[in-house]
């Protein structure tokens, strides 16, 4: 008798995490408005097995700005949304993206002389 050789089950695609189309159109709308403000120029979206990235550029050859980024693993800890500066730093962590946005909806307030 013949030995039959099964074929390989094919493997599954990591599976990748995104922003939700609601998450989208709270990160765009504030895009939009540090656009308007002549703040911001570009942005870029990364979406990786781990986190998703929203990158905020003021030129498009530069570093990004700002990173927003969504962690699911966090979700039960420190809050799966944070903004991360220029330099790394964290500035706000938390469960809503609303209420972490709004580190950097401050920096579109300036005095007006």
């Amino acid at each position: 008798m013949n030995s039959i050789t099964p074929f390989p089950q094919p493997r599954s695609a990591p599976e990748q995490v995104a922003f939700h189309r609601t998450e989208l159109s709270e990160i765009l709308s504030l895009y939009g408005r540090m656009v308007a403000a002549g703040e911001w120029r570009d942005y870029g979206i990364s979406t990786l097995r781990d986190v998703a990235v929203f990158s905020v550029f003021r030129r498009t050859a530069e570093n990004p700005l700002y990173r927003i980024e969504k962690r699911p693993k966090l979700r039960n800890r420190q809050g799966q949304y944070a903004v991360i500066g220029m330099d790394g730093q964290i500035l706000k962590r938390g469960h809503d993206l609303k209420t972490v946005l709004r580190v950097l909806d401050r920096k579109l307030i300036r005095a007006v002389e």
